[in-house]
């Protein structure tokens, strides 16, 4: 049994609180966080899938630890606006991981998904990342492209977040998976506060091993589904971005989905 720890760390790497146990750790913080503050997530053995909840108001997320740790910087100001209000606030808080079941790690499911993803993460996987995020804002970060939130009818802080690209037509957004995985399915949810909004016609997905999908888009605030040949990758580039020939300089993506499995058990 693999131990896991929970800790709240100051900026100055002081313990302000922990707690370890066997295959699980439950944390409660009865504490206003401050900033600088970091959640801690520690595992005896690296290479291992974890349930993970950091915060009672954001969902649970299946992750893969590739390392011996995983640092989450509490959230403030500016990069507070792209998530929930209700997240980290107040004087109690509780923080839980274990390890994933078998029945989790293995069934059919959005691999791509991590609500807990940021900028500085190295070793908790799905890891979005992207060549240019709109004005370096947090409400236009990769992140927020593999939250689970596809609600995209408006732009700007939570529940509206989104990819942006600073109007670049070189743009590029990676999802790093940090194992090999088997994919056939993509899922795209364009950004579609139009008239402000443009849209992409056509998009490349590249993925590790080489091969290229091409996809055609519409302009629909609905999601859009693709089957593609299934292959074993460790990663896939979305780049090749086509905008569609309208006044709007503004095409923005709200959310990615890559479907699949975990190669072997």
């Amino acid at each position: 049994m693999t131990q896991l720890t929970l800790e709240i760390q100051s900026a100055n790497g002081a313990v302000l609180a922990s707690s370890s146990d066997q295959g699980q750790a439950h944390l409660v913080y009865d504490k206003y966080y401050e900033p600088g503050d970091e959640i801690v997530l520690k595992s005896e053995n690296e290479n291992v899938f974890l349930m993970i909840q950091l915060d009672d108001a954001m969902d649970p997320a299946l992750v893969y630890l590739k390392g011996p740790d995983f640092r989450f910087i509490i959230p403030f100001d500016e990069k507070k606006i792209s998530y929930s209000p209700k997240t980290f606030i107040g004087d109690l808080h509780t923080l839980t991981a274990r390890l994933a079941t078998e029945d989790e790690i293995y069934v059919y499911r959005n691999m791509a998904l991590n609500v807990y993803n940021q900028h500085e993460n190295s070793t908790c996987y799905p890891h979005a990342y992207a060549n240019v995020e709109t004005r370096g804002e947090s409400v236009f970060a990769a992140r927020n492209a593999i939250n689970g939130n596809c609600v995209n009818y408006s732009h700007g802080k939570w529940p509206f977040e989104s990819w942006g690209i600073n109007q670049n037509p070189d743009a590029e957004m990676t999802v790093d998976f940090g194992r090999t995985v088997e994919v056939d399915k993509v899922a795209l949810t364009l950004r579609a506060d139009f008239p402000h909004d443009s849209h992409w016609e056509r998009v490349t997905l590249a993925f590790s091993d080489g091969s290229k999908e091409t996809l055609d888009l519409v302009k629909t605030h609905m999601k859009q589904t693709f089957e593609i040949a299934s292959r074993k990758v460790e990663w896939v580039t979305l780049k090749e971005l086509i905008k569609a020939d309208d006044p709007s300089p503004f095409p923005a993506l709200t959310q990615i989905e890559v479907y699949g499995r975990e190669t072997a058990k």
